[in-house]
């Protein structure tokens, strides 16, 4: 199957079967009006789609189930469903069940883009501990994605309107930062940011603000030297090689005096550091979006929230953004093929590169 140049195939994976993933999908889902924009396929089994609809009283909402991927139907909510058993769901509580049960739906959902039958990936949050085994042992889906698709560095980039938070490190101890921290992987990181504001963004010479690691950005090395031999360095090597970069900036006095309003980009040190401000100003509606890999995979900016599942509590504001922030990023990456195709090679090249890639 050659995933649709007109209306694009979105692959959706259910997350974890006892949080809210299953919630904001469906509620996200019978707006019937979606479905103007794209043709959905939700990763999981019927039994689990009827528990949840008949638990949140969702009305006339209905589905085409199938097993054959290349077989949707354009006009209606797609469920795909290739593996054996029951789902055992507890709503509210992580359970190994559940964990496996995720890591089904994103195993099959990763298989589909490779595969070219879906033309990005929304996937719904996970319980990083009960997903893990012996088949997934990261930190959570950035990492498993850069993994899959065999690369040696992404980006996990927030997402809210013009705001966008990209972070150095991701999923680690805070013990562990400042010995993660290297002026070779920040200009690794920069290089990865420049690329994608300028490929999905459609931003011309970005600017790139970088946070310090210290507070008060070390206080000229008296409460950490980071900022002088490493990020300092990186920054001056990224100018070197033509980046609008500056930094780095106090986090706290940076996005206090307004400035992250004056950059296309922030790069935050550690998660915390970009997370809360980035959730503070982004009211609900942020995604998380994986930079630097070669398919477009968003995910809502929140977890899976067991103390409100099945609660008909949960907003899918953030889950509906995600959906149309990757439709954004999939045709900003198109006008920027086109702008930078070389005009001297044969259309129908172009457009056999175009569906392979997907």
């Amino acid at each position: 199957m050659t995933v649709s140049t007109h209306k694009p195939v979105v692959g959706i994976t259910i997350g974890d079967i006892n949080g809210i993933g299953p919630e904001v999908i469906l509620k996200t889902l019978q707006d019937h009006r979606i479905l103007s924009f794209i043709t959905p396929v939700v990763f999981a089994c019927k039994t689990l789609m009827n528990y949840y609809i008949r638990l949140l009283d969702i009305r006339d909402f209905h589905y085409n189930m199938t097993k054959n991927i290349t077989q949707l139907n354009s006009k209606q909510v797609n469920i795909f469903w290739n593996w054996e058993g029951e789902p055992e769901i507890n709503v509210g509580i992580s359970t190994p069940a559940s964990g496996k049960y995720a890591f089904n739906s994103l195993k099959v959902g990763i298989n589909a883009l490779k595969e070219n039958n879906i033309d990005f990936l929304v996937t719904a949050p996970i319980n990083k501990k009960n997903i893990q085994s012996d088949e997934f042992k990261s930190t959570g889906h950035s990492q498993y994605l850069e993994e899959q698709f065999g690369l040696k560095n992404h980006l996990m980039l927030m997402v809210n309107e013009d705001l966008r938070v990209a972070l150095q490190t991701e999923h680690i101890p805070i013990q562990q930062v400042s010995t993660e921290i290297t002026s070779e992987r920040i200009i690794s990181k920069l290089e990865l940011f420049k690329k994608s504001l300028e490929v999905d963004f459609c931003i011309r010479n970005p600017k790139i603000a970088v946070l310090a690691l210290n507070p008060h950005a070390g206080d000229d090395g008296l409460i950490g030297d980071e900022e002088i031999t490493v990020i300092k360095p990186a920054i001056e090597a990224a100018k070197a090689k033509g980046m609008f970069v500056m930094g780095p900036f106090p986090a706290d006095g940076f996005f206090a005096d307004q400035l992250h309003l004056k950059y296309d980009g922030i790069l935050a040190m550690y998660h915390d550091q970009g997370l809360i401000p980035f959730k503070s100003f982004a009211f609900g509606k942020g995604i998380n979006f994986t930079a630097g890999l070669p398919v477009i995979r968003t995910s809502p900016a929140h977890g899976t929230a067991y103390g409100i599942a099945g609660k008909n509590e949960a907003d899918e504001t953030s889950f509906r953004e995600a959906i149309f922030m990757a439709l954004k990023i999939r045709s900003n990456r198109q006008l920027y093929e086109t702008a930078t195709a070389d005009p001297l090679k044969p259309k129908i090249e172009r457009e056999k590169e175009r569906d392979v890639e997907g």
